[in-house]
């Protein structure tokens, strides 16, 4: 089975290249800008045609949450429009899309783990702009899967986890907010599950949304002090509330999801987020 993978650089992208060797029935086409504009959907055709993937994986995304407010021509140009495209060309070839979307949805004034079908209430602009793209994905996909994951880190890229090893290793202390409660979620378990599901065949017909993250709830500075104390960094993690950190982007508050619709349908375990933590940081302690 061919798989397509689109912004095969990023995080979870490059989880996928790490995994393939692990997957001998699946053939993975990896591609990131400078194999594949997704933002142009002659182009997409024409590899799609060449190549005839059964499964398209988008793990392409604008992911600057603060510089969205600035630049949100571009984070909806990658977000929805090429969203679209990546569905239109996948219902034209009868390819599953497997499209990846975010906790933002939602507003994050809620209490309770959200459920696939909560309604959705973005906020911020790239919050709006990944829910485009998830309306593009309802809209033009034939065969489609949306899954909405958060608070996303592994080896690869930047994210929370790389930069509070950082600053830990230059700062005596660090202030991080702890009013701010949901999921982290290490990429290659997310990488794993998707191939997981793809190799349970058969997958549903029409557009499907599922909720994916790690086990267990966590504030930001949960998050921070496992990372640090992991790590052995010598840092004081002080809590501190939102207001006390404006950002030009507004976050949710709440956003822990409600994961049993996957693990009912898929058969599948989710790891708890500090052992998966534990694992990501060995093998980053490895390199």
């Amino acid at each position: 089975m061919k798989i397509l993978i689109t912004g095969s650089r990023g995080q979870l992208g490059n989880e996928f290249s790490v995994l393939a060797p692990a997957y001998p029935d699946f053939s993975f086409i990896f591609t990131d800008i400078a194999e594949l504009d997704i933002t142009s959907e002659p182009d997409i055709d024409l590899l799609v045609k060449q190549e005839k993937p059964a499964v398209i994986i988008n793990c392409a995304a604008y992911t600057a949450v603060d510089k969205a407010e600035q630049e949100d021509n571009l984070a909806f140009l990658i977000n929805a429009t090429a969203v679209g495209n990546l569905a239109r060309v996948a219902s034209k070839y009868n390819a599953l899309l497997v499209h990846i979307s975010t906790d933002y949805v939602f507003d994050g004034k809620g209490f309770k783990p959200y459920v696939e079908d909560a309604p959705t209430n973005p906020v911020s602009l790239y919050a709006k702009s990944k829910h485009a793209g998830e309306q593009q994905v309802q809209s033009y996909a034939n065969r489609a899967i949306i899954l909405r994951t958060s608070w996303l880190y592994s080896e690869f890229g930047n994210n929370f986890v790389k930069t509070m090893m950082k600053y830990g290793r230059e700062r005596g202390q660090l202030n991080v907010v702890f009013d701010q409660t949901g999921t982290p979620t290490y990429a290659r378990d997310l990488a794993e599950t998707i191939l997981e599901i793809i190799q349970k065949q058969p997958v549903p017909e029409g557009v499907e949304v599922f909720h994916y993250s790690n086990e267990g709830v966590a504030s930001w500075y949960d998050f921070a002090k496992e990372i640090i104390e992991i790590s052995n960094i010598s840092c004081k993690i002080n809590p501190i509330e939102t207001k006390d950190y404006p950002l030009p982007a507004v976050r949710p508050f709440y956003s822990v999801f409600n994961k049993a619709k996957i693990k009912h349908r898929f058969k599948i375990e989710i790891p708890y987020w500090k052992d998966s933590l534990r694992e990501c940081l060995g093998r980053m302690n490895q390199e």
